[in-house]
């Protein structure tokens, strides 16, 4: 099994200020081996190492940890898509064969952001270079997500959290149409990730979540949904398992075909691993 998206950091208040004092269980350091023993239980053999912070650094600190942690099949990475001298960027760091894709924190962003000319040049630019893009946003920002991927329609792209739907007051229809449009583009890939933190941390219910399951499985089939724990992000609600047994469950009315899809071949087709 592949799990598509954990992020690893040195804990740093300041950098890492999204981390607030409510979250107190992540503001730690999480490394490699902080999961190797939870992966080894159910039987995750490789994972995608995704960005958290915004800066070329951080990407060096993730192929860093890869080089000494083989359990890291691939790497998100962050670099500035609008810099002017982005294919000399790239054109660096295409001689690290770790790096999978790239994702910028767009739900930190507004609209104007999403709809730059400058930002979707430069997201195009990366299909020249066979990277893949990770779409990180809220359920609001859909209908400008929309708008950008319908400029991409030959960039490799996934959703991150399902576009992180309003689970704790279960208003989901129009995010439901969004994502209706969004996976009418083949070359959009989703991560079912990230829900325990949109619902309530310790009152969420099974039902809650399925029902964002529904959507998302409805849209996308099981050719383009990917695993991922968003660890260790999801410990602000539960243990690392329970999400892991929560999806288990749900895709138990899949064929053993379509899950092998869900939790490892999606992930590894998609990112090259």
């Amino acid at each position: 099994m592949i799990d598509s998206h954990v992020h690893f950091w040195n804990f740093d208040p300041i950098r890492d200020n999204w981390i607030t004092e409510d979250m107190g269980i992540i503001r730690n350091d999480f490394m490699p081996k902080d999961i190797s023993k939870t992966y080894s239980k159910i039987d995750v053999t490789g994972c995608v190492a995704v960005q958290a912070n915004q800066s070329e650094t951080e990407t060096e600190f993730l192929l860093d940890l890869a080089s000494q942690n083989s359990i890291i099949k691939g790497i998100v990475g962050w670099t500035d898509l609008k810099a002017n001298n982005l294919t000399e960027r790239l054109n660096h760091w295409k001689q690290f064969p770790l790096i999978k894709g790239w994702r910028h924190v767009l739900q930190a962003e507004q609209d104007d952001f999403i709809l730059d000319d400058q930002f979707a040049k430069g997201v195009k630019t990366l299909n020249e270079f066979g990277y893949t893009y990770d779409l990180l946003c809220y359920h609001t920002q859909l209908n400008a997500i929309n708008k950008l991927v319908d400029k991409l329609p030959n960039q490799s792209l996934v959703l991150d959290h399902c576009g992180k739907p309003d689970v704790k007051t279960q208003d989901l229809k129009t995010w439901d149409e969004n994502i209706k449009i969004l996976a009418q583009n083949p070359n959009v890939y989703c991560k079912i990730s990230g829900l325990l933190t949109e619902a309530d941390w310790f009152k969420w219910t099974e039902t809650e979540i399925f029902n964002c399951f529904d959507v998302i499985f409805k849209h996308f089939g099981t050719n383009r949904i990917m695993y991922g724990s968003d660890w260790p992000v999801v410990l602000v609600s539960r243990p690392y398992t329970d999400w892991f047994n929560l999806v288990n469950k749900y895709v138990s009315q899949f064929t053993e075909e379509e899950k092998m899809k869900i939790f490892e071949g999606n992930a590894a087709k998609f990112y090259k691993i």
